[in-house]
């Protein structure tokens, strides 16, 4: 059953519970491309707070690119699920490919989507990390480990929905999730919760940024 209209919609109730840092000097939006731009948009209009992207990508199965065993982000930090990589049989001639292929990947869309632009500076900010979900847990993880090495002193997790493993496996790495629909089960998607869905492509989330300004 879903919960969502569509992204933005997720968008504007997850602002409403994120009030408390409207118009604060030491708040900032992150958010994941590709969905994670669609739901952060009416927050960044709700509480008018700076916001830039964190170009986090998952480290895909070969043979199921919607599905994956880890996560790399655009400065390098990596989080492999090593249990699941290890029950799939996967070689480390295979994990290097994929590390390699999602790393260009990063490097393609920073190219796209920031340019020559400077990443912020998130020392003594409290960063506020926006998806559109969350399945396995290890694109925010690895996206909330970067961010704390940056100097980061309060990281926040806002998603509309996630799976409570990937909600067990962020709560001791950030300070604070906000998530509107917690689903248990053995099969979770984060599509699930939306009445509409679809894949955003590049030129969708180029289109968001030129609304950011």
């Amino acid at each position: 059953m879903y919960v969502f209209k569509d992204r933005f919609h997720a968008g504007e109730l997850l602002a409403e519970r994120l009030m408390e840092y409207g118009g604060r000097g030491d708040a900032h939006i992150l958010a994941i491309p590709a969905g994670g731009v669609q739901v952060a948009l009416p927050i960044f209009k709700r509480l008018r707070l700076p916001i830039d992207l964190a170009v986090t990508r998952k480290l895909h199965i070969p043979w199921n690119r919607e599905a994956g065993f880890g996560a790399v982000t655009w400065d390098g930090v990596m989080f492999l699920n090593e249990p699941l990589a290890s029950a799939l049989h996967l070689t480390r001639e295979e994990i290097d490919r994929v590390v390699v292929e999602e790393k260009e990947a990063i490097l393609r869309r920073l190219k796209l989507f920031r340019g020559d632009k400077p990443f912020p500076d998130l020392r003594n900010k409290a960063i506020i990390i926006v998806d559109d979900g969350l399945a396995s847990g290890f694109s925010m993880l690895a996206t909330a480990r970067s961010i704390e090495e940056r100097g980061a002193k309060e990281i926040i997790v806002a998603v509309p929905t996630a799976s409570l493993s990937a909600i067990d496996l962020l709560k001791p790495h950030v300070d604070r999730i906000v998530c509107l629909n917690i689903r248990t089960g053995t099969v979770f998607a984060v599509a699930d919760a939306y009445k509409q869905w679809y894949d955003l492509e590049d030129n969708d989330v180029m289109e968001i940024l030129n609304k950011l300004g």
